[in-house]
């Protein structure tokens, strides 16, 4: 269980998802009321009907209030795909941002393409904006090296969205992003892997980002995973749970 990606939806239910192997052709699901207390964990297979998909990895949930649905979406590399950027390094692993939709998490959209960035991307998640869907994600480009984080915008959740408008990490390998908007600021915590800690970036317009690493602390051992907005009751209700 890896790279958790939980959000609350309109009627107060929480969904996460997660990586469930790092082969596998399909991804974890379960839902909760409080978040203490979790439904069974289901396996949604999103890639199984494509027999040269490598991976599913690091899914995430969007909800999209104009059509009163969530889209999933995740990494996967399908062998012989994209062609033009594959590389021997990191495994020969080549991904591209795939997606389903979902009013219920039973029933499930036909998987279609998201992103096509012209490198090998991984790590997307999405924030609904003023009307538009902000995207953060993962240049996972390995020869010559780029893993850093970018950012990209669309009218639509499921796009088209645009080509990368902005590198919004520094000279450092970075993945898992995951954003919040704090009082009119954009604030993107995310993984130093290669240095074993977390870090984060703030930006007010989406352009021009300023790295607060050294303003943020986290527990010991942390990985990439999402940051949540609840309010005062949901905090006291965790804290009396023991969380």
């Amino acid at each position: 269980m890896r790279d958790p990606c939980i959000i609350q939806g309109p009627d107060g239910t929480y969904h996460v998802v997660w990586t469930v192997s790092w082969t596998d052709r399909g991804l974890g699901y379960a839902s909760s009321e409080d978040l203490p207390n979790w439904s069974e964990q289901k396996f949604i297979p999103v890639m199984m009907h494509e027999d040269s998909a490598r991976n599913t990895w690091a899914p995430e949930i969007t909800y999209d209030a104009g059509s009163d649905e969530y889209m999933i979406y995740w990494a996967t590399t399908i062998s012989g795909q994209f062609p033009e950027t594959q590389v021997e390094a990191d495994a020969g692993y080549n991904h591209r941002m795939y997606y389903v939709t979902t009013k219920d998490f039973e029933t499930f959209s036909e998987t279609k393409l998201l992103y096509e960035p012209g490198f090998n991307v991984i790590d997307a998640t999405i924030i609904p904006h003023e009307g538009e869907f902000v995207m953060f994600l993962k240049d996972e480009t390995r020869t010559p090296p780029a893993k850093n984080l970018h950012v990209a915008t669309a009218k639509q959740l499921t796009g088209p969205y645009t080509a990368p408008l902005a590198q919004i990490t520094g000279d450092y390998w970075a993945e898992g992003p995951t954003a919040l908007l704090l009082n009119d600021k954009w604030v993107v915590y995310f993984d130093k892997y290669t240095e074993k800690k977390m870090g984060a970036v703030k930006s007010a317009n989406l352009l021009n980002w300023t790295d607060i690493s050294d303003q943020v602390s986290f527990p010991a051992g942390t990985r990439h995973g999402t940051a949540l907005k609840i309010d005062r009751k949901e905090l006291e209700f965790l804290q009396a749970s023991g969380l």
